[in-house]
């Protein structure tokens, strides 16, 4: 998810987690680009292909972008990749079979490895664990959907590849719709703590408290499956989370809708997502030229589209933009 340099990263969605859950939410994918059909189960609306058959869009290795990794990598011939082990779809979880990563982020991290002529390899672990494998060099980079901030560009080097949206999910039918802070005055919100979400949910509180409304009461859960289920018996107004993750779910299980979206880095910024590096490791200007070629030559396109995340995607990539300023 889109977080904050503030704290560890909570539990993401776990949609898929559970087998009964699982069997609800396969899909039957169509027969486009770097699609496979045989293995995928019933349509839950979502038209994603989740079977371990993904047969995914690959790149091709550009010279030049290649050129750019430093010849201990390139010598190496593997670029080591961290991932989060938490299930968020369509960001990043586990296929029918329960072991096989797919996602989005697994796809860009592919195309982005072939592009430089290196195969990808990689491991998944608890957020906070991403940062310690950059800063150990464990890790040469880290695609799970980690939001620039001004803070995190200390300590590591950016290039984005995806914009950062999030989302209010209500129960379906409720007529709820967010376009500011006094539309969740009074309102019983659940929320990621440590995310970006929180913080503009807190700041949002804090405006209606200053303008004479009600605060909106802040709910935390450890697991989705807790919220989505506080959601459903109505003892939660909403849930406020990553606009891909809240989009899937409302595609795939059909009980809830999107009461209102805006940038992950709230009204003063728009929220990008970034292929992630220790600062000063030499990999961000190749990760840039990578993401620029496969941007051109259309496959990155396509590999958003299969994840219906055609929405968030960038011009171009950018090393270090403005990011989320900082607490």
């Amino acid at each position: 998810m889109s977080r904050t340099a503030l704290a560890a990263r909570p539990r993401s969605l776990r949609a898929l987690g559970a087998a009964a859950t699982l069997a609800v939410l396969l899909t039957a994918c169509g027969s486009g680009s770097g699609q496979e059909t045989s293995g995928a189960g019933a349509a839950d609306g979502t038209g994603i292909n989740t079977s371990p058959r993904q047969d995914r869009i690959r790149g091709k290795k550009d010279a030049e972008a290649a050129g750019l990794v430093p010849a201990k990598i390139r010598e190496r011939g593997t670029l080591r990749i961290g991932g989060s082990a938490d299930a968020a779809p369509p960001l990043g979880f586990y296929a029918t079979d329960d072991k096989t990563r797919i996602g989005v982020e697994t796809d860009l991290a592919v195309l982005v490895a072939d592009t430089l002529g290196l195969k990808p390899q990689f491991e998944e672990v608890s957020w906070e664990n991403l940062f310690v494998g950059l800063d150990s060099g464990k890790f040469d980079a880290v695609f799970s959907n980690v939001t620039v901030t001004e803070e995190r560009k200390e300590k590591y080097d950016f290039a984005t590849y995806r914009l950062d949206d999030i989302a209010f999910e209500a129960k379906k039918g409720s007529g709820w719709k967010v376009k500011g802070p006094a539309d969740v005055a009074g309102k019983k919100i659940a929320v990621s703590s440590g995310t970006n979400q929180e913080k503009i949910l807190v700041d949002w509180s804090e405006q209606n408290e200053k303008a004479g409304r009600k605060p909106v009461d802040i709910a935390y859960f450890q697991k989705d499956t807790d919220y989505y289920l506080a959601l459903q018996s109505g003892r939660i107004d909403g849930y406020l989370g990553p606009s891909p993750a809240v989009s899937y779910h409302v595609a795939s299980a059909g009980q809830t809708e999107i009461a209102g979206s805006l940038s992950g880095g709230g009204a003063d910024i728009q929220g990008k997502i970034a292929a992630t590096t220790k600062k000063d490791s030499g990999l961000v200007d190749a990760y840039a030229a990578a993401l620029d070629k496969v941007i051109a030559d259309g496959t990155y396109a396509e590999v958003l589209k299969r994840w219906n995340l055609s929405g968030e995607a960038v011009e171009k990539s950018e090393i270090n933009p403005p990011g989320l300023p900082k607490p």
